[in-house]
C-alpha cells in the first residue's frame, strides 16, 4: 500500500470515529492529547529517525496493549535472568520450579520470551500462563519453543517499550541472577520504587541454594551507596532477597493478602484493600504511620468520585492519605501491617 493510500485509509478511519456512531472507549481528555501530539509531531522540525522511532513506539505499544487486554484482570509476575543460562545450570531448574509455583498460586509468568532464564520461566508455569514479551536481535533467533506462535507473544524492536510492557503488565517482579541486562532490569524496578514513578510491588531476589549472587552483590554496593547518600537508609524495604522457593511464593502471594493496589486522585492516596481494618486497630496504625501523611491524617472511605465513574474496584474498602513520601520504601511497613488482617 502507498503512503498516500495509507494516509487516505488512516484518515478515512478517523472520520468514521468522530462523525459516524462509533464510540471512541477512551477518555476525551487522553484522546484530545494523542491527536494533538501527531499533528505536533507532524508540524515539527523533526527528522526521518524521529518519525521512524515514534511511529515504530506506538505501533509496537498497540500491538503489545491488544495482546495484553484479555489478561488485564489476571495477576502476573514478570521474571527476569539470563539468556546465557543453559538447562543444565542449578539456576534454570530453581526457576522452573519457582514459575510453577506461582503459576499454582494464581499468576501468570511473564518473561522476554528468550533462551535461559526466560525460557525456563515459561517451561514452568506452561504455555497456557505464560506471557512472552521479546526482543529482535541479531544473535537470537526469535521467541523460544515454550511460546512461539501464541497469541500472547509480541515482539518488540526497542529495549525500552519492551521494559515498558514487562514492568506494566506484573503485580510482582522475580529476579534471578543474571549479566548486564538482567542487572539493567533489575535496578530500573528499584528505581521506579525508589522514585514512585510506579505502583508498589513485590520485588525478589532469588538465591541458588549454596551459591549466592544477589547478597554478596548488595552487601558490597549497598553500603557504598549509603556513605556516599546515594541512597536512604530504608530503600532496602523496597526488595526482598528469598533463599528459597516458598519463601519467593510467600513474598509475593503475602503482599496482596489484603492490600489490593493504589491511586491517586488529585493528589491524595487511595490505598485499596480487600478487607476492613477494625476501628480501634486502624487508629492504632493510623498514629503509629501518622508521619507518611503530610498533614499527619489517616482515614477509611469509600471510593472517590472518579473511581466510581470509571468502575475502578469501587467495592473495595480505601485508606486515604496525603502521601508525604519521596518514594515507597517509606509505605512498605504501612502495607505489611495492612496486610495483617
Amino acid at each position: 500500500m502507498s503512503s498516500n493510500n495509507e494516509r487516505s485509509e488512516a484518515l478515512a478511519r478517523l472520520n468514521d470515529l468522530f462523525g459516524g456512531d462509533s464510540q471512541v472507549s477512551v477518555n476525551n481528555k487522553m484522546l484530545d492529547r494523542l491527536l494533538k501530539a501527531t499533528v505536533d509531531l507532524i508540524e515539527s522540525d523533526a527528522s526521518s529517525l524521529d518519525f521512524k522511532i515514534a511511529t515504530t513506539t506506538l505501533e509496537e505499544m498497540t500491538r503489545a496493549f491488544d495482546m495484553f487486554a484479555p489478561y488485564r484482570d489476571k495477576p502476573k509476575v514478570s521474571i527476569f535472568g539470563s539468556a546465557r543460562t543453559t538447562p543444565e545450570n542449578p539456576i534454570y531448574g530453581l526457576t522452573a520450579r519457582t514459575a510453577k509455583a506461582l503459576s499454582d498460586s494464581g499468576f501468570m509468568v511473564v518473561t522476554g520470551a528468550g533462551p535461559g532464564i526466560m525460557e525456563a520461566g515459561m517451561l514452568g508455569a506452561g504455555r497456557e500462563n505464560s506471557i512472552g514479551v521479546s526482543i529482535r536481535l541479531p544473535f537470537e533467533t526469535g521467541a523460544n519453543s515454550v511460546i512461539a506462535g501464541d497469541e500472547k507473544y509480541v515482539s518488540m524492536r526497542y529495549f525500552f517499550t519492551r521494559k515498558l510492557m514487562l514492568v506494566k503488565e506484573s503485580q510482582a517482579f522475580l529476579c534471578m541472577p543474571g549479566g548486564f541486562g538482567t542487572l539493567d532490569e533489575t535496578f530500573e524496578l528499584l528505581t521506579l520504587a525508589q522514585t514512585a514513578k510506579s505502583v508498589p510491588v513485590p520485588i525478589v531476589f532469588l538465591e541458588v541454594p549454596g551459591d549466592p549472587f544477589w547478597t554478596p552483590l548488595m552487601d558490597t554496593m549497598e553500603p557504598l551507596l549509603r556513605r556516599h547518600g546515594l541512597i536512604s537508609d530504608n530503600d532496602h524495604t523496597l526488595y526482598k532477597i528469598a533463599d528459597s522457593i516458598d519463601d519467593a511464593v510467600n513474598e509475593i502471594v503475602g503482599f496482596y493478602a489484603n492490600y489490593h493496589s493504589i491511586r491517586f486522585v488529585n493528589d491524595v492516596m487511595y490505598l485499596r484493600m480487600q478487607r476492613e481494618i477494625p476501628e480501634e486497630d486502624f487508629k492504632a496504625l493510623a498514629t503509629e504511620f501518622a508521619f507518611l501523611a503530610a498533614d499527619g491524617f489517616i482515614e477509611q472511605t469509600a471510593a472517590s468520585g472518579i473511581e466510581v465513574k470509571e468502575a475502578d474496584h469501587p467495592e473495595l474498602f480505601r485508606v486515604t492519605m496525603r502521601y508525604a513520601g519521596k518514594g515507597f520504601a517509606s509505605l512498605r511497613p504501612f502495607i505489611d501491617a495492612i496486610n495483617r488482617y
